[in-house]
């Protein structure tokens, strides 16, 4: 990698050491926030008698080349281990102790536990794969670190100010705009384009809190705020990308952490939105550092000019042929995902490579946004006779447009779960995940309230072709459905009729 003193016009993939200092401190601070938040559901998700069971997982994903470090042990106390390794990596990551090894086992913890809990993961899980994996190969430790005050650089690295160009920066950057351009180019469609997508999106029917579910009902600001977003996914990577003067990406920086700010407070979307605020921290460019260090003393500046001799570390070439071949992954996928090509399956050779570093391009968030509404309930019989909505902590049952919709469930991940449970594709966990639920239900609840039999719902109310026809689909039951139809309760009842 190439360092040099900050530059009035740097080019776009050149980037502060200071910026990147800050990226890792957010960046490690996300992955401790996930590990602490996933801990949750351990019983659930990372039990081999959970909701993802290692063979029903091991068909989903239909290869050999997904790897995962919980893949090898099929134990709650191994994924707990796992889990364990990725919070203490992102606290190392965030204080920079040990980076470089950090880094690299930040990355392997995390895209470990997002394939063993892969259908209750998002866009966000995935970018922050990726971002780990182009961190591996930058100097986040370089500055504001505890490895640079070991060193004894605190001031000749990070107070000099130089930056870093190298293939591993620009494949940094060039990540950032693949996320908000793959999302904008699946949004050029008759939703987006007539201005009905944002109201729809910010129900909580599909993926609101009751802040946007609120802001949802002005259809005026909603269609402004569609045709917004459009134009900032698709202008936005444009200009990252093609220039990296201060003022403009100052300007970037600002409006894309006011869009990533207002979807973490109106929308249901896990981490994406804290990954994209750390994310854009990396491209703060060298201007704003050098002016905040004028401002403090006076303008004079509290460090020694950007000319300041700093260690000059050696180039790798083992590293940049790695970056390079990611690169050309990376960027293959992302067309297969964005061009006529993605009607054809990916090549074995590259779903192997994309499977191997992780760096998997789908970015078509929201692209397809269906005027409806859709939610899940839990119907649980239990032994005292009642029905309740297990899904949402044995609340009275409702199936009917259940108060809160989706931000009723746990958390987002069991958003996500059941958002996506219809899909063809996913019913292969439908037994594991009914049982999984009704045993973590008993396993907390006295006997008069035992379940004695679950059934797991989906729900639409579609506007075309006739307003609020409703469609109800059993996704899963429990105990276990025979070809029939029928469970073993149904047929214990019907064995003991007098």
């Amino acid at each position: 990698m190439e360092w040099s003193p900050p530059s009035p016009n740097p080019g776009p993939f050149t980037l502060d050491i200071r910026s990147l200092a800050c990226f890792r401190m957010a960046l490690g601070a996300v992955v401790a926030a996930d590990a602490l938040l996933r801990t949750r559901d351990i019983s659930l998700m990372l039990a081999p008698d959970g909701m993802f069971p290692l063979p029903a997982l091991q068909a989903f994903f239909g290869d050999r080349w997904t790897w995962s470090l919980a893949f090898l042990v099929d134990a709650t106390w191994w994924g707990t281990a796992i889990l364990a390794l990725e919070g203490l990596a992102g606290a190392a990551l965030a204080a920079g102790i040990g980076t470089r090894a950090a880094t690299v086992a930040a990355w392997v913890a995390v895209v470990s536990i997002v394939r063993r809990t892969a259908p209750a993961t998002n866009a966000g899980d995935e970018w922050l794969c990726c971002l780990l994996f182009w961190s591996m190969f930058l100097p986040l430790g370089a500055a504001w670190s505890v490895d640079a005050w070991r060193r004894g650089q605190r001031r000749a690295a990070a107070a000099a100010g130089p930056t870093v160009r190298s293939l591993a920066s620009a494949a940094l950057v060039v990540q950032i705009a693949a996320v908000y351009c793959g999302a904008g180019l699946s949004k050029w469609n008759s939703a987006w384009l007539s201005g009905d997508a944002v109201a729809t999106t910010l129900s909580v029917f599909d993926h609101g809190t009751p802040w946007g579910d609120a802001l949802a009902r002005h259809d005026l600001v909603c269609r402004v705020l569609t045709w917004s977003v459009l134009a900032l996914e698709v202008l936005g990577p444009v200009l990252l990308v093609a220039t990296g003067r201060p003022g403009i990406r100052l300007a970037l920086i600002a409006v894309f952490g006011m869009f990533h700010a207002a979807s973490a407070a109106l929308m249901s979307l896990g981490l994406f939105a804290f990954v994209g605020l750390a994310a854009w921290l990396a491209v703060i460019p060298a201007a704003c550092w050098e002016w905040a260090a004028r401002r403090s003393r006076g303008g004079s500046g509290p460090w020694p000019p950007a000319t300041a001799a700093v260690r000059q570390p050696r180039t790798r070439r083992w590293e940049r042929a790695i970056v390079a071949a990611a690169l050309g992954i990376a960027g293959l996928d992302f067309l297969h995902d964005t061009t006529p090509w993605q009607a054809q399956p990916l090549p074995a050779w590259l779903r192997a490579a994309v499977q191997a570093t992780g760096l998997g391009q789908r970015w078509a968030m929201f692209g397809d946004v269906p005027r409806q509404r859709q939610w899940v309930y839990g119907r649980g019989t239990l032994a005292d006779g009642r029905e309740v909505d297990v899904l949402r902590n044995g609340r009275p049952l409702e199936d009917t447009l259940p108060a809160g919709g989706f931000t009723s469930l746990r958390h987002h991940r069991w958003h996500q779960l059941f958002w996506d449970f219809p899909n063809p594709e996913r019913r292969v966990f439908a037994p594991s995940v009914a049982a999984a639920i009704a045993h973590d239900w008993n396993r907390r609840h006295a006997s008069d309230a035992q379940l004695t039999a679950l059934e797991i719902r989906a729900v639409r109310l579609g506007a075309f072709p006739a307003p609020d026809t409703r469609h109800e689909a059993l996704l899963s039951a429990w105990p276990s459905r025979d070809g029939s139809g029928a469970g073993s309760l149904d047929r214990w009842l019907r064995e003991h009729e007098d």
